[in-house]
């Protein structure tokens, strides 16, 4: 039985008790109509509540064999009323009491509970920042885990909502996913939601449809639990300069509404608590209340970049043709990574920095193999943010696919494109980062520096 179930199981038992001591008020005013029709309630109660145990427990259960017992009493009271027979009040309080307390006990120590966790990924390419802890519960044999990719907008330039996007069938396939509109959250109440997504309405790129803002997550679950989908540099925690930087990420609508956030080090949930203590200290937060909120517990996308290795994933055949040389030794892989904040920061020449790597490569192809995946929202960043870059970025795409001599990927699977290469190059990132981790060479990009 799901523990919200048994919760309620426990609060109908409470109610129960109360209706009993009405019964005995009706009876000692002598309105044995009323204390009749109580007792009819009572008795249906019960065999709703016998019912939904059963379903939940199968046959057998002692709960359901007490319950039964307590309708036979209930009953007999019913009929002995209703006859006009003289009754004790108190002696038939007590004898329901008594049932009662029996069926109280046995929901407490005979029903076995199940959690239901809830996991809401909204794109594919972002999975591995929850995909370890799903894994770890879909093996529980007491929880049951849902899969449940949300859709999500891209913004206009105004702001508002456009074309929705739905990736529940780009996840991996030993992944079992339930759509969306399948899932009563209401109904279920599910024990545990995890989110990967914090922004709710603020980020200017993308939104998660309005339904999945943390805020109203919040009133289906005792526990909410936001896992951030990037790593982050390492913070100074004596630095203003850094510390204001992490402001950005600490500061959003997951955390804020999120009943734990689990973060990719000890340093950084420290981080995390200064920095909520010194924004919302104000408005009465405890410091020990955010320590027991943040957890320093590590981040899942570590544990997937670590654990995949190459001899795991399937590499395409396209892929072989160009990693591999004429006598089919291996060449050398380079995961070219290109970024939000890379392009942002040095728009107006970042194409020219592009083009500048990809003549490089190509010039070094008999030897090496550029393996280029740019951030999943890169385009509509640009499409958003830089449009009149828009075509010139798409003509460069374009150019380098039908080049033919260097790997696109824009698939989900980051972590295939991590066990295949060799080392990193590109912008700062999380994914800079988890290359460091798996012990890849990592070289971060100068933007303004041209190899003519």
């Amino acid at each position: 039985m799901r523990r919200a179930d048994k919760k309620q199981a426990e609060e109908t038992a409470e109610l129960l008790g109360r209706s009993h001591l009405a019964i005995k008020k009706m009876l000692d005013a002598e309105n044995r109509a009323g204390a009749m029709e109580l007792l009819e309630q009572c008795q249906s109660c019960a065999i709703s509540l016998g019912k939904g145990i059963e379903a939940s427990q199968g046959e057998g259960s002692a709960t359901v064999a007490l319950l039964e017992g307590y309708c036979e009493l209930v009953y007999q009271i019913y009929e002995k009323v209703g006859r006009l027979q003289k009754v004790n009040s108190s002696q038939i309080h007590n004898a329901l009491a008594k049932e009662l307390i029996s069926i109280g006990i046995s929901i407490r120590q005979d029903i076995q509970t199940r959690r239901e966790a809830v996991f809401l990924p909204y794109k594919a390419s972002m999975w591995d920042s929850l995909e370890s802890i799903w894994r770890a519960a879909s093996q529980d044999p007491e929880c049951d885990a849902y899969v449940i990719p949300i859709p999500y907008y891209e913004k206009n330039p105004d702001g508002s909502l456009g074309q929705m996007h739905y990736e529940g069938s780009l996840f991996p396939r030993d992944v079992p996913v339930t759509y969306y509109g399948d899932y009563p959250f209401a109904e279920r109440e599910p024990d545990l939601i995890f989110i990967h997504n914090p922004y709710d309405e603020y980020n200017y790129l993308t939104s998660v449809h309005p339904f999945f803002y943390s805020k109203n997550l919040k009133r289906f679950t005792e526990n909410l639990v936001y896992v951030p989908y990037f790593i982050l540099e390492e913070p100074d925690l004596n630095s203003k300069e850094e510390m204001e930087h992490i402001a950005n990420f600490c500061t959003c609508p997951g955390v804020i509404y999120g009943d734990r956030v689990i973060v990719q080090s000890e340093k950084m949930r420290q981080a995390y608590v200064h920095v909520l203590m010194k924004h919302l200290g104000g408005r009465g937060v405890r410091r020990r209340d955010l320590e027991r909120k943040i957890l320093g517990l590590g981040s899942p996308k570590t544990d997937k970049a670590l654990g995949t290795k190459r001899e795991q994933v399937e590499i395409p055949m396209e892929w072989e043709r160009i990693i591999r040389k004429a006598d089919g030794s291996a060449k050398k892989v380079i995961l070219y990574n290109t970024g939000l904040t890379g392009f942002l920061q040095h728009s107006s020449r970042y194409a020219d920095k592009m083009r500048d790597v990809f003549r490089v490569f190509w010039e070094e192809r008999e030897e090496a193999a550029l393996l280029w995946r740019p951030h999943p929202l890169l385009e509509n960043t640009i499409k958003t943010m830089k449009p009149e870059t828009l075509e010139e970025y798409k003509k460069l795409v374009e150019e380098y696919r039908e080049g033919g001599w260097g790997i696109y990927d824009d698939s989900p699977e980051l972590n295939r494109a991590m066990a295949v290469c060799d080392g990193y190059y590109g912008d700062e990132s999380s994914v800079a980062r988890l290359c460091g981790e798996a012990g890849k060479v990592v070289m971060i990009q100068d933007v303004e520096n041209l190899q003519r």
